[in-house]
C-alpha cells in the first residue's frame, strides 16, 4: 500500500546507523609477484585502516593483527601507504607514522624513526624500496624528498633527490639502473604544473638528472616504465590528461587520433600519493581509466597503433587499477547500484569477477535513486561568452510513498571538496539518505571541477567563491524553471572546499533556506596562513596571492559579511583537523550565533579532516535531519536524537 506523504518527511529503509556501518571503503591496492593488497577503512573500528591479501583459499584475509592501522599522512591527505620488496612487506603505521617491516615469519618491526613520514613507495629489487618522504622534525614547513630504503636494515632512507617543494612517483626502470619521478614547487598544484624527471642510479646517488616533460603550465603524473625501457606518463599538454611515451628524447602522445579518446580525461588530479589510473599490461597494450563528463569507463589501449576499445563493465567509477598477472588486472570499481568492490578483470574475454566488496549495501535495488547528467547555462565568462555547468540529479525515490498532488520536493543542493575534485554518479549512500526521505538532490560538478578537460577545470583560477557559487545557483534556477522541485525549501551542503562554498551561498545570495556545513573554509586568509604545506599556496590559484589580493580574500571571506547571512546554519568539525582547523568552523558560528540567525555545532573529538569513525557518522546525519525538519518545518518520520539549535524561532 502506497502512502500518501509529504516530500521530506517520508520513512526511508536506509537509517543513519544502517549507513554508518556499511561506510567501510576500499582506498589503496597494489600488486607484487601476483599477490593483490589493499586496505580497508572500517569506521566500525574507530576508522582503523586494515591491510587484506587473499589466503590460501582464496578469501580475503587481514595481513597484519588489528593493532595495525596502515596508513599515511604525507601532504595529509596520505594515499599508497605500503609496497612490498621480495619476501617483505614495508608499510605506514598511521598513530606513530613509522615505517614498519614484515619479514615472513616475524612480526612487525620499526623501520625509521619518528618525525618522518613516507608514501609512494615502489621496490627495484629486494634491497632498493623508493619513497617520498615527508620530514618533520626541524618544525616549519617539511621537507618533502626522495630517498632509498633497504628493508633489511634500519635507519630513515637516503636521501636522492631533495631539491624541490614537492615530489611524487618514485618510480625505478625494470633493470634497476634508471629513477624517474615527478616535481613541482608553490605555488603550483600538482594538477597545474609538474617535471618529469629520469636520473641515473649510481651506488648511493642519482645523477645526471634531466627533464623529460611538464613546467608551470603542464600536468605530468604517474610515470611508468615498460620492459623495454620506454616510460610512459599522462600530461595534460593537449588540454586533456592522456598518454604520453619517451623515448630517449622523443617524446609523443600514444594514441592521437583516437576518437574514444576525444573530450576525456585519462584518470584525475593527484589528491592522493601513489594514485594509478592506468597500467601497462605486458603484450603491447595498456589499461586505462577514462573519464568522460565525471563517468568512468576502462579501455584497452594498444600502445602501437593507438586504438581504443572499451571495456563494457557495469560501473561508474574507478579507482586503482593494476596489472595482477599477464592476463588479469585489478580496479577498485564502483557502480550506480552497488557499493565499491575490487574486481578482478580477465584482459582476454573483458569478463570481471568481484574479489571483495567491504559493505554490501543496506538499501534495495528499487530503492536507489540513479542519476540524471544534466547540462545547465551558468554566469559567462570574463570575456562574455557563453557557459554551461554540469550537475548529476537525483529524484526523490521510495515505492512505499507518493506526495500529494502538487507536492514538489525540497532540494539539496550538494558540492564537492576540493575544489580540484569531481562528484561521480557512483552509488553514494548519504546522498541516496535524502532521495529515500522524498527530497531531490543535486550534485553539482561546478567550474573548476576534473572530469571535464583543462579548461574546465581552469574556470576557477582566481574565481573560487565566484564561478562555483554561481554554478550552484544555476543548478537550482535550472531546475525550479523546469518545475522539478520546490524553489522555497532549498537546502545547500558541502564539505572542506564544497562547505566554503555553502558558507558563501548564504551570505551572498538569497537562493537557499538553510546550510549544512562540514569543516568548511570561513576566512580564506586565516586559512591561506593556517593551512598545512601541500595546501599553503593553493589559494595564490584559486583566489589571488598575498599580500597583494588581501582585500580579495576579505571580500570572498564569509566570515567578513555576516550582516548578509540570514538562512539557518549547521556546522560539523574535526577536532583534529589540520586541513581546515577547527577554528574556522567555531568563529563562524559564534558569529552567527550573536547575530541571532538558528544555528547548531557539533565538534568531534578525533576525528580529522572527513568523519572516519561510525557514531560520529550516523550522530552527523542525524542531527542533519533533526535540524532541517525544525528549520524547514517538517517533521523527520526517523526518531532521532535532538540538536541543540541557538536562535531558533
Amino acid at each position: 500500500m502506497t502512502i500518501v506523504a509529504r516530500h521530506g518527511a517520508w520513512a526511508s529503509p536506509l537509517s543513519a546507523e544502517r549507513l554508518a556501518t556499511a561506510s567501510a571503503s576500499i582506498g589503496q591496492a597494489s600488486a607484487s609477484g601476483g599477490r593483490l593488497l589493499w586496505t580497508e577503512t572500517r569506521p566500525d573500528e574507530a576508522g582503523r585502516v586494515a591491510l587484506l591479501a587473499l589466503d590460501e583459499t582464496g578469501k580475503p584475509a587481514e595481513v597484519l593483527p588489528p593493532a595495525w592501522s596502515v596508513r599515511t599522512r604525507v601532504h595529509e591527505y596520505g594515499g599508497l601507504a605500503f609496497a612490498t620488496a621480495g619476501d617483505r612487506l614495508l608499510f605506514a603505521n598511521d598513530p606513530d607514522q613509522r615505517l614498519y617491516v614484515v619479514a615472513p615469519g616475524h612480526p612487525p618491526r620499526p623501520l625509521t624513526p619518528a618525525g618522518l613520514r613516507y608514501a609512494d613507495g615502489a621496490a627495484a629489487d629486494a634491497r632498493r624500496v623508493f619513497f617520498v618522504r615527508e620530514d618533520h622534525r626541524a618544525g616549519g614547513e617539511p621537507r618533502n624528498e626522495i630517498v632509498a630504503i633497504d628493508p633489511a636494515g634500519s635507519g630513515e632512507g637516503r636521501v636522492l633527490y631533495g631539491g624541490s617543494d614537492f615530489v611524487a612517483y618514485p618510480r625505478p626502470s625494470p633493470d634497476g639502473r634508471q629513477l624517474a619521478f615527478i616535481s613541482w614547487n608553490h605555488p603550483q598544484m600538482p594538477w597545474d604544473g609538474t617535471t618529469l624527471f629520469v636520473g641515473t642510479l649510481e651506488a648511493d646517488s642519482l645523477v645526471g638528472l634531466r627533464a623529460v616533460a611538464g613546467g608551470v603550465d603542464e600536468s605530468v603524473l604517474e610515470p611508468c616504465w615498460d620492459a623495454d625501457g620506454t616510460l610512459y606518463f599522462r600530461s595534460d599538454r593537449s588540454g586533456w590528461w592522456t598518454l604520453y611515451r619517451c623515448r630517449g628524447d622523443d617524446v609523443t602522445p600514444v594514441a592521437p587520433m583516437a576518437e574514444a579518446l576525444a573530450g576525456a580525461d585519462i584518470g584525475g588530479p593527484l589528491w592522493q600519493l601513489g594514485q594509478s589510473s592506468y597500467a601497462l599490461t605486458g603484450d603491447g597494450r595498456a589499461l586505462a581509466c577514462v573519464r568522460r563528463r565525471a563517468r568512468d569507463q576502462l579501455a584497452l589501449i594498444d600502445l602501437a597503433r593507438g586504438t581504443v576499445a572499451p571495456l563494457p563493465l557495469p560501473f561508474a567509477a574507478f579507482g586503482p587499477l593494476g596489472l595482477l598477472d599477464a592476463r588479469t588486472a585489478y580496479a577498485v570499481a564502483s557502480a550506480e547500484d552497488e557499493l565499491p568492490a575490487l574486481i578482478a578483470i580477465d584482459l582476454g574475454s573483458g569478463r570481471h569477477r568481484v574479489v571483495r566488496r567491504p559493505s554490501d549495501s543496506p538499501l534495495p535495488p528499487e530503492f536507489v535513486s540513479r542519476p540524471e547528467a544534466i547540462e545547465f547555462p551558468t554566469a559567462p565568462g570574463a570575456d562574455g561568452a557563453p557557459r554551461t555547468a554540469h550537475a548529476f540529479f537525483y529524484p526523490p525515490r521510495n515505492p512505499g510513498y507518493a506526495a500529494p498532488a502538487g507536492d514538489k520536493p525540497p532540494l539539496m543542493v550538494v558540492l564537492h571538496g576540493g575544489p580540484t575534485g569531481h562528484s561521480s554518479p557512483a552509488l553514494n549512500l548519504s546522498r541516496q539518505f535524502w532521495t529515500t526521505r522524498g527530497w531531490a538532490l543535486v550534485d553539482v560538478n561546478y567550474g573548476g571541477s576534473s572530469g571535464f578537460g583543462r579548461d574546465y577545470r581552469r574556470r576557477l583560477r582566481g574565481q573560487w567563491g565566484v564561478v562555483d557559487l554561481a554554478d550552484a545557483v544555476a543548478a537550482v534556477r535550472h531546475l525550479v524553471q523546469m518545475g522539478r522541485v520546490d524553489g522555497e525549501r532549498v537546502v545547500i551542503r558541502g564539505g572542506s572546499a564544497g562547505g566554503y562554498t555553502v558558507l558563501c551561498a548564504l551570505a551572498f545570495t538569497r537562493a537557499f533556506a538553510a546550510g549544512v556545513n562540514y569543516y568548511g573554509i570561513a576566512d580564506l586568509e586565516a586559512l591561506a596562513a593556517d593551512t598545512y604545506k601541500f595546501e599553503s599556496r593553493y589559494l595564490d590559484s584559486l583566489v589571488a596571492p598575498l599580500p597583494a589580493g588581501r582585500e580579495v580574500y576579505r571580500a570572498r571571506s564569509p566570515i567578513h559579511h555576516l550582516d548578509r547571512l540570514d538562512a539557518a546554519l549547521i556546522t560539523f568539525q574535526g577536532a583534529d583537523d589540520r586541513a581546515v582547523p577547527p577554528a574556522q568552523s567555531r568563529a563562524i558560528v559564534a558569529a552567527l550565533r550573536a547575530r541571532g540567525r538558528p544555528v547548531a555545532y557539533l565538534e568531534f573529538e578525533g576525528e580529522q579532516h572527513g568523519f572516519r569513525r561510525a557514531p560520529n557518522i550516523r550522530r552527523a546525519l542525524e542531527a542533519e535531519l533533526y535540524f532541517l525538519g525544525r528549520v524547514l518545518g517538517f517533521a523527520p518520520a526517523d526518531d532521532v536524537a535532538p540538536v541543540p539549535i541557538d536562535n531558533l524561532p
